[in-house]
């Protein structure tokens, strides 16, 4: 049986069970218009990170708002992602054990699954999985692009795994993965630009290599929520790897458009709503919620439409706010809106999302792919 429920469709907002974590829908759904009218007429298409949400039904919108499919890290999220269905769905992570192997070898049974590949002692496993399950799998060799994560170095080293990978029984090469996921928060657009400005080398130099032995592939994906104009305007990424674009977060807002300004293009959409338990002393509140329900990996979150309220610290269930000498004054059962500091891992806290348009809740949507992943 499936956790209770914060809410029901039809209630009032103010009657929602918290601490929940709700998306605000016309913000939601300006932020998958926004990006994809930003990929129309590029060579780009997006999938989606489901790692972001690890929600179907949010994966299924963003598919019908123009993406080819999803991003997962983990085959559990996979799984989720189509037995809610989504029939398209890249993992962007080595999988490595037999058992995991197996359960996202039974997916391609029914569905479009890719995996990523960094290491030749890999690729006999992915073979022997493919061929246990009568499938052909399709693998995307990672580029080490600067993160210093996972990935082989571009140029001949990508050649020499390709040509490994499609030699093998029950596997085809189908492209490259090169996402650098430590330019997204660089604080100036410039800095992510010269980013992924040397991503694109590493991608040039390995599809020159793959292309002297007979392996280039269209197939490029990557990108993220803070760089892909960049690599959209590229011409070599077929795909948009974007995640966080659809709800930001506190990070999200700290870093700056190419004007300048704080980064703009996409909304706030996600909070976590909230309520205030207790006003023990003047310029002081406590709410409801704390680390068991807000990763605070990126930082504290940020408080929303409260003039002079600021998040002054996070406990285990407790959110302290310090309220300025103008802010108004606020009482134990006042809710808050709290802006998260980083979607992802509060995501991943939380059983359900409550889509909230207006004042009322429109749906509970199951966030059924949470958990650590297996």
């Amino acid at each position: 049986m499936h956790p209770f429920r914060p809410a029901e469709p039809g209630v009032k907002l103010s009657d929602v069970e918290t601490p929940a974590l709700i998306i605000e829908m016309n913000a939601f759904e300006q932020n998958l218009e926004t990006m994809e009218k930003a990929l129309a007429g590029s060579n780009a298409r997006l999938r989606g990170h489901a790692k972001a949400h690890k929600c179907s039904n949010i994966a299924l919108r963003q598919i019908e708002a123009g993406a080819v499919g999803v991003c997962c890290q983990k085959v559990s999220e996979a799984a989720a992602m189509v037995a809610g269905g989504v029939k398209n769905v890249l993992v962007t992570n080595q999988i490595i054990a037999p058992r995991k192997l197996a359960r996202l070898c039974a997916l391609a049974k029914d569905s479009e699954i890719a995996v990523l590949c960094d290491d030749a002692a890999t690729v006999p496993i992915l073979s022997k999985a493919a061929r246990d399950a009568a499938i052909t799998l399709n693998v995307l060799v990672e580029i080490e692009v600067g993160a210093e994560r996972c990935g082989v170095d571009p140029g001949e080293p990508v050649a020499t795994l390709a040509r490994l990978i499609d030699a093998e029984d029950g596997l085809h090469f189908a492209g490259l993965q090169a996402y650098h996921g430590s330019a997204q928060h660089k604080t100036t657009a410039e800095e992510r630009r010269l980013d992924i400005e040397s991503t694109l080398e590493k991608v040039k130099t390995s599809k020159r290599a793959l292309a002297a032995i007979g392996l280039d592939r269209d197939w490029v994906t990557g990108a993220g929520t803070g760089s892909f104009p960049t690599e959209r305007d590229s011409g070599l990424y077929t795909e948009v790897q974007a995640g966080s674009y659809a709800f930001m977060d506190a990070d999200y807002a700290k870093i700056l458009g190419n004007d300048g300004m704080p980064f703009k293009t996409f909304r706030h959409s996600l909070f976590l709503w909230t309520t205030v338990i207790s006003v023990p002393r003047p310029g002081q509140a406590f709410l409801d919620v704390g680390h068991k329900g807000h990763s605070k990996d990126s930082g504290l979150a940020t408080v929303a439409d409260l003039d002079g309220v600021e998040v002054d610290g996070q406990s285990d269930e407790h959110t302290k706010l310090k309220l300025g000498h103008n802010a108004k004054p606020l009482s134990t059962g006042d809710k808050v809106k709290l802006i998260p500091g980083h979607v992802d891992p509060t995501f991943n806290l939380h059983d359900w999302v409550v889509c909230v348009r207006g004042e009322t809740v429109e749906d509970v949507w199951r966030i059924d792919g949470r958990g650590p992943g297996f």
